[in-house]
């Protein structure tokens, strides 16, 4: 992932660590398609790495196959833990948002594509009231990859060390308690699985899924075969993976 941003900030055109609050870890990169139209979609990389770990700085990797076909691609940071309480992690996403829909008037289109962690988060983002933030972001989709969408489980292992949630808070913060009923303009939604994920992952996934399509949302599973919870979202660089198309041809649709 490292290896696959630095390839990416070579080539693209870039703003890097441009700020959307006061906090350190509030900060975005952009990179810009190669040919932009007057107007763009872009694609929102939430990281993962169990809230504590892993930064924007490593996020990039997925930028070449998707800039090259006219679409930004946008890595945001967030406060990860200790220092980042999951509150505040989720707020922090939400108000990336709203500064891109402020700052960014040429991106026509937000694409939100989380994994693991980041893949709660972008799940978070789907159950927000943004009648607080007075903005409302234009969200036509999200891609949420091996994601975890009820915190209670995390509780009692080691995860919760840095993160120290409170049950309460992991109720507050769990996507699987708070799914909205879709409304009219409801972006897509494609929940998406490694064959290899482990098996509280893939029950997850496809929980969380059927409670979205209950509730109306235009939803879909992905099941990916041949791969595990690390390298499904790594080969997110490579033109010919198949979550990379998926992504292309979600956008395209639009």
């Amino acid at each position: 992932m490292a290896a696959g941003t630095e390839r990416a900030r070579a080539s693209a055109q870039t703003s890097l660590h441009v700020p959307y609050g006061h906090g350190d870890g509030e900060k975005l990169d952009i990179y810009f398609p190669t040919d932009p139209s007057e107007t763009f979609p872009a694609l929102v990389y939430i990281h993962g790495g169990y809230w504590q770990c892993l930064s924007k700085d490593h996020s990039g990797f997925a930028a070449p196959p998707l800039v090259s076909q006219g679409v930004a691609v946008v890595a945001v940071g967030y406060d990860i833990a200790p220092k980042g309480h999951m509150d505040t992690m989720v707020l922090q996403v939400r108000r990336s948002l709203v500064f891109l829909a402020e700052r960014y008037p040429r991106i026509r289109g937000i694409y939100l594509c989380g994994h693991s962690a980041g893949a709660h988060l972008a799940a978070m983002v789907l159950s927000t009231d943004w009648t607080e933030f007075q903005v409302v972001p234009d969200i036509k989709g999200a891609v949420l990859v091996s994601g975890v969408y009820d915190l209670e489980p995390i509780l009692d292992t080691y995860v919760n060390d840095a993160l120290n949630m409170s049950r309460e808070v992991a109720q507050r913060n769990s996507p699987m308690r708070h799914v909205a009923p879709a409304v009219p303009a409801a972006c897509e939604v494609l929940v998406a699985v490694a064959q290899h994920d482990s098996p509280e992952f893939r029950r997850q996934s496809q929980e969380y899924s059927q409670a979205l399509r209950a509730a109306g949302w235009s939803v879909s599973l992905l099941d990916l075969a041949g791969v595990d919870h690390f390298d499904v979202i790594e080969k997110l660089s490579e033109d010919s993976y198949v979550l990379t198309q998926v992504i292309l041809n979600m956008i395209s649709r639009a």
